[in-house]
This record gives C-alpha cells, structure tokens and sequence, in this order.
C-alpha cells in the first residue's frame, strides 16, 4: 500500500498519467469499440475524461469532457479539440435540449463508494437522450488470487468491485443492452479484469 500511496499523487499529474495508461488505453476500450459506431454518435459526454484519454476518439461527434481534476481539464484544452469543463459527476447539468446520444464513463466508478455511484449513474440518466447509450468501463475485483486481483487491491481507486456488485449497481440505474466482462493484459497474463456495460434510460 506504501507504493500506492506514493504513485498516487503523481497520476494527479496529466502526463504521468498519461504515460501510465498508454501500453493498455486502447485495449480497455476495445468492447466499446466492438458494440458502438462511434461514426454516428451526435453528443457525446466523457465522464471523468481525466487528461482527455479518449478525446480523439470522438472528433466528429459535439464533444464534451467533464472531470474533477482541474489540471487534467486545462491540460485536455490546450491539446484536444472539443469541450471540457471541471464539474462533478453527482451533479453536472445541461440544458433540455443538449442531451447526450453517447456516455462514456471509463475506469471512473471504482474511485467512488456506493452512495456515490449511485447518485453519479441517477444523474447520468438524466443526461441521456431517449434513444441513447451509456457506456461503462470499470475494473472488477476477481474473486480467485492472483495478478488480476492484485492489482485491483492495488489500484488508487479504493472500490474496485466483484462482478456481480456492478451488475446490480447498473441495473438499478438502467436498462441493460450488454454487460461484458474481459480482461487487459499482456504476455499472456491478465493484469486487469474489467465489466463492459452498455444500458438505455429505464422506462
């Protein structure tokens, strides 16, 4: 835990984190990927966008990117085109008109106890249009040692959860189109287990 509590404040960093998540982005987005064309996709909100990790992913969507880290924010405007604004996540709003056709929330959840998420997934329903997806990428807690499990424990964020504690956090919160769990890696060994969630407003 000692080199957790060192490595945090340096991810606090834009390029130390950037560099951090570089060998694995584009695999943890890879489910995403698989289930949305992203071509088609009109508003899209990037919940916790950090540094603006996914930004050029979305270049010729309406884009905004939204995280709590002011120093991850001023940095994504200087090098990303698109939108991006410091706001918490509970409580970000937008007018009527200018709801999303794509959330994307990757890797954000597991720094967040449950009341929070909670209150996170409630307000991200209200931000989705009818007809839109949120997308989820967040990292589980396996339940068999190892690397995997480690690594979770490890991780800055405190509330990496079994698969089943997602499955239940995201159907209080939305209609399920996919819920996909996968893993990262590399070498042939699995570093991360990860839950892909695909949902639709309730109702």
């Amino acid at each position: 835990m000692v080199a957790v509590s060192l490595l945090a404040p340096l991810l606090e960093q834009p390029l130390v984190y950037r560099l951090w998540q570089a060998p694995f982005a584009r695999r943890k987005l890879e489910p995403f990927l698989a289930h949305t064309d992203i071509a088609r996709l009109g508003r899209v909100l990037d919940v916790g966008c950090g540094p603006g990790t996914n930004a050029a992913l979305f270049l010729r969507a309406d884009y905004l990117g939204v995280d709590w880290n002011d120093t991850y924010i001023r940095y994504a405007r200087r090098r990303h085109p698109g939108r991006f604004v410091t706001a918490d996540a509970r409580a970000f709003q937008v007018a009527p008109g200018e709801l999303f056709d794509g959330i994307l929330v990757n890797s954000l959840l597991h720094h967040l106890g449950d009341q929070d998420v909670r209150k996170v997934l409630s307000n991200l329903g209200s931000l989705l249009a009818a007809g839109g997806a949120i997308h989820i990428l967040e990292l589980v807690l396996p339940a068999e040692p190892g690397p995997a499990r480690l690594l979770a424990r490890l991780d800055r964020g405190e509330s990496a959860r079994p698969l089943e504690a997602w499955r239940t956090l995201f159907a209080e919160a939305f209609a399920t189109d996919v819920f996909e769990p996968y893993t990262v890696g590399g070498l042939g060994i699995s570093l991360w287990h990860m839950v892909y969630f695909k949902g639709r407003r309730n109702g």
